[in-house]
């Protein structure tokens, strides 16, 4: 892939999407390792955000609807004028913008890193990717859609539960129901599209796996890490970890699933069963970090989708990370 990049007098147009939020500032990162001539054009709804700091070059979103044909204009635009090889979406909502414009996009000389359709579509809804899993044989945590305290015990087993909404990522919306209390307090307080599910493994049996795939249900051998959360349902700290439980987990999904390009699974172990907690078919929160240790999937991305190479398998390094804060002064 450098050896493509190094022998063109001119660097790759590469467009990051969302590089005021974690993710997109993951794959400017990422993308900052490699040796190739590469220009990186952010693009964010906040102006002023510091993502922009991060990029070659910076264009704001505009102001209109992203259902509107104007915003669809812009997009189209926008490749036609920088001449863009690759879009690296770094939001989850530009992930399902993208896909619901597919077939414009393909039309064009751009690639964008997407997944599967279908796959996209599946991992939006936690009650149909558990249905999905359990049509499959493979593990999914046990759920419901009852409303009453009764029912769900008499379903799932004793408290604690948790309620998850079922649309969105992350720990967000999730609550811990230890009691009755509890119970009637979050059903009351959250909206009707939720699930309740058994409280499976523990804290500090979380993992987050990245694996490449190639759409015919293979993919490039993982990267396991076992992980703490932040407040903000991120990863705050990451150690590179063999688990061969999750190892086996991730190819079953991955054969029955088929994801294409860059996939984050979600997991927690209880005892030797790996239960999954979400699929997300894009880049994720931990895409930075797993550079870091050699899994650098926008690298792989480029590979990929410009080049029309499958990348190698990189050599992963065994480590610990944690996330910070620091200061950007621009002056």
């Amino acid at each position: 892939m450098q050896d493509d990049a190094k022998q063109s007098k001119q660097p790759v147009t590469v467009v990051v999407t969302a590089v005021g939020a974690i993710i997109g500032q993951g794959i400017v990162a990422s993308l900052r390792r490699l040796e190739a001539p590469i220009r990186i054009i952010g693009i964010d709804r906040d102006a002023n955000g510091i993502g922009r700091h991060f990029c070659d070059d910076f264009v704001a979103k505009p102001s209109c609807d992203e259902a509107s044909p104007e915003y669809l204009e812009f997009w189209l635009e926008l490749l036609r004028r920088e001449d863009v090889a690759l879009v690296l979406p770094g939001l989850e909502l530009d992930v399902l913008f993208f896909n619901d414009n597919r077939a414009r996009f393909e039309a064009t000389e751009t690639r964008v890193v997407l997944n599967r359709s279908p796959l996209i579509a599946l991992a939006q809804d936690k009650w149909d990717m558990g249905e999905a899993l359990l049509q499959a044989d493979l593990p999914a945590i046990p759920s419901t859609l009852s409303r009453s305290l009764e029912d769900c015990t008499r379903e799932l087993g004793p408290l604690p539960l948790l309620l998850k909404p079922r649309r969105g990522n992350g720990s967000r919306g999730i609550a811990l129901l230890r009691d009755r209390a509890d119970f009637d307090y979050w059903t009351l307080k959250s909206a009707d599209d939720f699930l309740i599910q058994k409280f499976v493994g523990s804290n500090d049996q979380e993992y987050t796996v990245g694996a490449f795939g190639f759409g015919d249900g293979t993919t490039l051998p993982p990267i396991v890490f076992k992980r703490k959360l932040s407040v903000a349902g991120n990863t705050q700290y990451a150690e590179v970890v063999d688990e061969p439980f999750l190892t086996e987990a991730v190819s079953r999904l991955s054969q029955h699933f088929k994801p294409l390009g860059p996939t984050n699974y979600q997991f927690r172990l209880e005892g030797t069963t790996p239960y999954l907690l979400e699929i997300n078919p894009r880049f994720s929160s931990s895409t930075s970090l797993r550079a870091a240790f050699g899994y650098n999937e926008a690298a792989m991305a480029l590979e990929y989708y410009v080049y029309g190479r499958k990348p190698e398998a990189p050599e992963i390094k065994t480590g610990r990370a944690w996330r910070y804060s620091e200061d950007l002064v621009v002056l």
